[in-house]
């Protein structure tokens, strides 16, 4: 899906209108190659549509509010000087609160005549001081000028467009509980009231509601046949009794039907041991399987942790996987092992097979188990992340960084992978210092830097970003 940004070209009368067209030639290149939609004014609706004057912001804003829908972020974007108060004028009037980005074009040292000269250095300056005086808060591009068709602001539009999905779709993300949190699980215990104060909803059911609709419904069901052949073609299956491929599909459905009725875009689930005692099975192929398509679910009613799922998600554009900090790496200081008991995501693992869950089994009877999965993660880049609200301050606190995947030698059980990060051991020590919870999510790729400033500079919360 293409990202829609509105567009702000500043100008100021006494500087090269020129400038103005030239740029925007620049912007539109450059939107037609990133796959972004624009919505500018057009060049007969103001001067060359720039933005300069009151009367220019209020054209500006009508467009924006009339796609306020469509609109995830908006770029200033400044040929020459402009005009800070056309810009900050048109953000207020538009009522969009959304990231906005702010850029100015370099000056070339053999044209600081008056038919080439931009002096957007300054203005530049100037813009934010006004955007700060009206209370919106802005990115800044990686060096304080720079052209549109650069590999500098090339990434700083991508890491942009992340941030822009990130903080739209946690201002707005609706998650499901469903059922309690496993009651020795007190690390994963979390406050509605501060989440909600993000914009972050809640939905809670009882796990006993839907393993009872789960039941009730028949066997030769054709929804339920549907599901099946779903999960069938999902992963190998081959040592899984067809009862309980039966009994996950049924809860599966279930689970389908109360997001689509709640509109529920992430989930958390009482994963045990409710869910052997009286179902027989474990959800983590379920959680695997909507994970992969987007719809991230996290294990033991973590709804922090699929909040941070969800971000990374929405930063990197693939599927997130919730793992435990669960093991050191022989001697090796900047390596640890990810581990669970098979909830990952088909594109980190990708010959992923249902097994059972040997630990639970030795407690729940491994017969009861069958649903969990094994695989090791495929090497390469990744970031990690974790979302935790501090009801003894009343705020969400979070970490983030990067490293990579591993191929090192691990031979184990579930789904796992060898991780490595620089500086390992410092980060451990702030996690435990500062009452972070074990789990932690992962994503593929690099995208550390956007979820940094998509927590901090839109969202309010406070960040460690490891480095």
């Amino acid at each position: 899906m293409k990202t829609t940004l509105g567009v702000i070209f500043g100008n100021r009368d006494f500087f090269p209108d020129h400038l103005v067209s030239e740029a925007r030639k620049d912007i539109q290149a450059l939107f037609q190659e990133m796959s972004i939609e624009g919505v500018m004014l057009g060049e007969d609706e103001t001067k060359l549509g720039s933005v300069e004057t009151y009367a220019h912001s209020k054209a500006c804003a009508d467009l924006f509010r009339a796609n306020r829908e469509r609109i995830e972020g908006i770029l200033v974007v400044l040929p020459n000087f402009g005009d800070e108060k056309g810009v900050a004028d048109t953000i207020k009037l538009s009522g969009l609160n959304v990231p906005i980005l702010v850029q100015a074009y370099p000056d070339d040292l053999g044209a600081f005549n008056v038919e080439r000269r931009r002096d957007a250095f300054c203005g530049k300056i100037s813009v934010c001081n006004n955007l700060r005086q009206y209370g919106y808060a802005f990115s800044l591009t990686s060096l304080h000028t720079s052209r549109p068709n650069s590999e500098s602001f090339k990434q700083d539009l991508k890491k942009f467009v992340s941030i822009c999905k990130v903080v739209n779709g946690l201002r707005s993300v609706r998650l499901g509980a469903i059922g309690a949190r496993p009651g020795s699980f007190q690390t994963v215990r979390y406050s509605e009231k501060i989440l909600q104060a993000s914009g972050i909803t809640v939905t809670t059911i009882d796990l006993s509601e839907i393993l009872g609709d789960a039941a009730r419904l028949k066997d030769d069901s054709p929804r339920v046949k549907a599901k099946l052949e779903t999960i069938q073609s999902y992963a190998k299956h081959s040592t899984v009794p067809s009862p309980a491929m039966l009994r996950m599909a049924k809860l599966g459905l279930v689970i389908d039907d109360w997001m689509q009725a709640n509109d529920l875009q992430a989930t958390a689930l009482q994963c045990w041991t409710s869910m052997q005692k009286n179902y027989g099975v474990n959800a983590c192929t379920l959680m695997s399987m909507m994970s992969n398509q987007l719809l991230p679910s996290a294990c033991e009613v973590d709804i922090t942790g699929v909040v941070s799922m969800y971000a990374l998600q929405l930063a990197s554009g693939s599927p997130a996987a919730l793992v435990d900090w669960n093991n050191n790496y022989a001697d090796d200081p900047d390596r640890c092992v990810f581990f669970h008991c098979g909830n990952w995501a088909k594109s980190f693992v990708p010959d992923l097979e249902i097994k059972t869950a040997p630990i639970l089994g030795t407690t729940l009877g491994e017969e009861n188990t069958f649903g969990a999965m094994s695989g090791r993660a495929a090497a390469g880049n990744m970031t990690y992340a974790r979302v935790s609200t501090d009801d003894s301050y009343g705020m969400v606190r979070a970490y983030t960084g990067q490293g990579e995947i591993t191929d090192d030698p691990l031979d184990t059980f579930g789904h796992r992978a060898v991780i490595h990060t620089p500086d390992l051991q410092k980060l451990l020590a702030y996690l435990c210092q500062n009452g972070f919870e074990h789990h932690v999510a992962m994503t593929m790729g690099h995208v550390s830097d956007a979820l940094d400033e998509a927590f901090t500079t839109y969202m309010g919360w406070e960040n460690y970003k490891h480095s």
